[in-house]
């Protein structure tokens, strides 16, 4: 049986392909193969919105579980875009943990150069390689389709069984799984990436601790009810102003953290759009010293 948790990546990149649809040059992320990885049913709900009246609903639908969730999904995804692309160049490897139909290793420039690893649950890795055979044919030989259960499985000793080697300087791409873990299993994964080899990177993201704790719902009292009321599935919050102290244990200095406010500056208002972005969710990037 899937993992609950498995059944949301879908949500996310039905919110990418959805953007396809804004003109071109308003676009908060580029990403045309977004709408190819979703499923035939999602595929149709995605078609529908190219029409300016459907994909209002589809947003307006979306925004009443989390007021700003879509912007929010769409900046940290272009965020993550952006830092990866900053590196190329000073990283020899990229691991992609909870990659889920995440289609950055097929569609960044550059990353074709080096080796990949998407990791995540069992059923999102048979999902995603039955997109990348239907599209592709085949999966990309720089590609290694990972799978694993993050609470129970050693990843390093998951990783190195795929080819992968700790000395390489590596970009970590930790997207939306942090709140699904406990925090022995956010540790355990911090364990592993205190052993990444000098100048490698990091950039993952993390729900609020306020939220987490029902202290603030920031607007997104459904996705509370949802997540941490009739299905606690997000278990493990973080106080921004402690993210630094956490990730130094580790060996990780906090290079840059953003939220609403700095995604809104940095996207948002450059698109020309009018477009809230929720707080419920940060991203940090970091460097391995």
């Amino acid at each position: 049986m899937a993992h609950p948790a498995s059944e949301t990546a879908v949500g996310p990149m039905t919110i990418v392909a959805t953007e396809q649809y804004e003109p071109e040059s308003q676009r908060i992320i580029h990403d045309e193969l977004a709408y190819h990885f979703l499923p035939a049913g999602v595929q149709r709900v995605v078609r529908l919105a190219r029409w300016r009246p459907m994909r209002n609903l589809l947003i307006g639908v979306t925004e009443k579980t989390a007021h700003g969730i879509w912007g929010s999904m769409l900046c940290r995804k272009r965020y993550i875009d952006d830092s990866i692309q900053a590196s190329l160049g000073s990283v020899d490897a990229l691991v992609n943990l909870g990659a889920g139909f995440d289609t950055r290793a097929y569609r960044l420039p550059g990353l074709s150069a080096i080796p990949v690893f998407e990791v995540d649950t069992p059923e999102n890795i048979a999902a995603k390689q039955a997109r990348l055979l239907a599209h592709y044919g085949q999966v990309p030989a720089t590609v290694r389709l990972v799978p694993i259960d993050f609470e129970r499985q050693e990843l390093a000793a998951v990783l190195a069984d795929q080819g992968y080697r700790a000395e390489r300087r590596t970009f970590f791409v930790w997207e939306a799984v942090t709140q699904y873990l406990s925090e022995a299993a956010v540790r355990k994964t911090f364990d592993f990436l205190a052993q990444a080899a000098a100048g490698s990177r990091l950039a993952f993201t993390y729900v609020r601790k306020d939220f987490i704790d029902g202290v603030n719902l920031y607007g997104a009292g459904p996705t509370y009810q949802r997540f941490r009321v009739k299905q606690p599935l997000w278990q493990v919050g973080m106080v921004p102003e402690q993210v630094a102290a956490f990730l130094s244990e580790y060996g990780w200095r906090e290079a840059e953290q953003l939220g609403s406010a700095e995604f809104a500056a940095r996207y948002v208002t450059p698109s020309g759009r009018t477009m809230p972005v929720s707080e419920i969710e940060r991203v940090v990037s970091a460097v391995k010293r």
